[in-house]
Order: C-alpha cells, then structure tokens, then sequence
C-alpha cells in the first residue's frame, strides 16, 4: 500500500463531524471501488496556518512516507489576513522539505479563494488581498510541478445547505464536493502512476 498524506486544517479535519466524514475518507472509498492501493491518511488540525503546517511538518513526515502529498493549506491564512508573501513562502517551504526527503513523490496544491463581502464602497485593501491571494496557489503548484485542483471549495462555498451553521465549515454532503473536486485531479494521477 502506498500512503496518501493529506495535509491541512479543518476543511481537510472535517471540522464538525465524524472521521468517516471527511474528505480524505471519502477520497479512501473512491480509492477502495477503483481497486487502486493506496492509503489515504488526515493530517488536517482544525486552526492551522501555513506557519504551523510548516512547524508540524517534520514530525508528520517522520510518522509515514508519503508517496502522494495533498496540500490544503492558506483558509486561515486568508481568514486572519496573513501577508501572501508569507502564506507563500511557507508553502513553499513545505513542498520543498516534501519533495527532498521523498523526491518520488507525486505532489497535489488545493486552491482557495475567498469572496470577500465587497459592497461599492467597500474595503478596496480586501479586494486586492482577495485577488492576490487566490492568485498564489497555482503558480506554487507549478513551481513544484504538483497537480492542481483549482478551487477545494468549488460548489460549496457560500451554499448555506452544504455548511455547518457557522457558515465556514462543510457539512457531510460539502464535504463529499470537496471529495469530488480533489478526486477530479487525484484519481486521473493515481491511475496513470498504477499504470506507469
């Protein structure tokens, strides 16, 4: 079996609800019908940054090797208003010390991107944050030559029927979305390893 890690916070935790709820376990079922041997393990802590995803990062790789690496990191980033440039450089520090202590591994960046409340005469400092802040992601993902999945929340971001009651959080059925957005870019690349 080859190990899956995904690391990240409580969207990949599944903040909220039971373990088999979470994306990554719903990633292990798809993974199980497509008969494909692969292992997918939660690293995803509810609050954490891209600083201390960076910080745990050793003793995660020191737990399991990883032969596919997930990164889902930057919500709370972006939530608390972290400079880009450091949510960046954090994310690179991590794709970095992935990549040399597990050269062969295939490497996945989950986008984010926030819809910032922006009225006519809104806080037009925001809206730059929000563009420059989506706009980190892909351009980290080729760097590193990474599978991309553009959007993690894709569909179920502001959909009041697929989050918890505070709004932030994805509920059993978002979180299936989420398992669906990043199984349109894992599945295709487990698929074609298994075929190599």
């Amino acid at each position: 079996m080859k190990n899956i890690l995904f690391f990240g916070d409580s969207l990949t935790a599944g903040y909220g609800l039971p373990a088999a709820a979470s994306f990554p376990a719903l990633v292990q079922q798809k993974i199980d019908a497509a008969h494909l041997p692969y292992k997918a393990l939660n690293y995803g802590v509810s609050g954490d940054t891209s600083a201390g995803g960076r910080a745990r990062l050793a003793a995660t790789l020191a737990r399991q090797p990883a032969d596919v690496f997930v990164l889902a990191l930057g919500a709370n980033d972006g939530i608390r208003s972290v400079p880009v440039p450091d949510t960046s450089a954090n994310l690179q520090a991590i794709l970095q010390a992935v990549r040399q202590q597990f050269p062969a591994a295939q490497l996945v960046v989950a986008g984010l991107e926030f819809p910032f409340n922006i009225s006519p005469l809104g806080n037009h400092r925001l809206v730059r944050y929000a563009a420059e802040f989506k706009a980190l992601f892909r351009p980290l993902a080729q760097q590193f030559g990474a599978a991309f999945v553009p959007f993690l929340l894709e569909g179920v971001l502001g959909h009041r029927d697929l989050n918890l009651a505070d709004g932030v959080h994805p509920n059993a059925a978002g979180q299936q979305i989420l398992a669906d957005n990043v199984w349109a870019v894992l599945g295709p690349l487990l698929e074609a390893a298994e075929r190599a």
